[in-house]
């Protein structure tokens, strides 16, 4: 067993104000992905200026918030909001939904675009890059605040987290933070140095994000509200397996379109 370290997840505490590491490790992400997607902006020569990128994680930053907890209150835990609606707003107390919250930067996306003239599918190639940078700083967030722990084991390496009780568990916040931060950000920015038809890159994102998620949830305690839903499979499976298949089926539409006749600008000739 590897002692769990001894975190306070209260960075800074001054009178009734207090700084969590979890907060500041959202902010953290916040500006490394306005940096960074300044840089692949100016880079692939996209149409936004440094305020249109700011706005672009205004929108981002809002659809994360509302779609992360809707999604959490209807998938997660609707019984007791139903009970407690005023508790909906309480979001200081916790309860988001990275798939809700992945839903809602789509929307807020989509009307970014709509509203500047903006393609989309390109404008999305982009902007997931930064992405899991924010998954890897949330789920370092998460080990601090040792929540969202993982199931009972006797591995080597296990952890004892003060909210799970005596028991040995998986540190499945830090599988998580190497698979959907660490490797899924490596294989995004070197596939982002190649030529790809457009949406190619989003849609691995999705694909890869749903195939890591799946593979974490394997490790990870389920929600206690929730459980095990058909025998060892988890609400996080149920919501990443889909994504897979989507990720799947844009990349491969991707390339296909791209591969087209008509895609190219040569009609065959029986289309001129």
């Amino acid at each position: 067993m590897i002692p769990y370290p001894d975190f306070n997840p209260v960075l800074l505490k001054m009178g009734p104000l207090k700084v969590r590491w979890y907060g500041l490790m959202y902010v953290v992400a916040f500006f490394v992905a306005y940096f960074l997607l300044k840089a692949e902006v100016r880079k692939k020569a996209f149409p936004l200026d440094k305020d249109g990128v700011y706005d672009l994680l205004s929108y981002a930053a809002l659809g994360v918030i509302l779609g992360g907890r809707l999604g959490y209150v209807l998938v997660y835990n609707l019984s007791y909001y139903l009970s407690h609606p005023l508790d909906i707003l309480a979001v200081w107390k916790g309860g988001m939904s990275f798939h809700g919250g992945f839903l809602g930067v789509i929307v807020a996306g989509w009307l970014f675009c709509r509203r500047r003239h903006l393609p989309f599918l390109r404008l999305a190639d982009l902007a997931v890059l930064p992405v899991p940078i924010g998954l890897f700083m949330g789920r370092m967030g998460n080990f601090i605040n040792g929540e969202l722990f993982g199931r009972a084991t006797d591995v080597p390496w296990c952890m004892e987290f003060p909210m799970g009780g005596p028991i040995c568990r998986h540190p499945s916040q830090l599988y998580e933070a190497s698979m959907e931060g660490i490797l899924l950000f490596s294989i995004l920015f070197f596939l982002s140095r190649k030529t790809l038809p457009e949406g190619v890159l989003f849609g691995t994102f999705i694909g890869l994000y749903g195939l890591f998620r799946t593979i974490g949830e394997l490790f990870r305690q389920p929600d206690p509200q929730l459980g095990f839903l058909f025998g060892p499979i988890t609400m996080g499976q149920v919501l990443s397996v889909p994504m897979i298949l989507i990720g799947a089926a844009i990349v491969y539409t991707r390339f296909r379109v791209s591969r087209s006749p008509v895609e190219n600008g040569h009609l065959p000739p029986s289309s001129r």
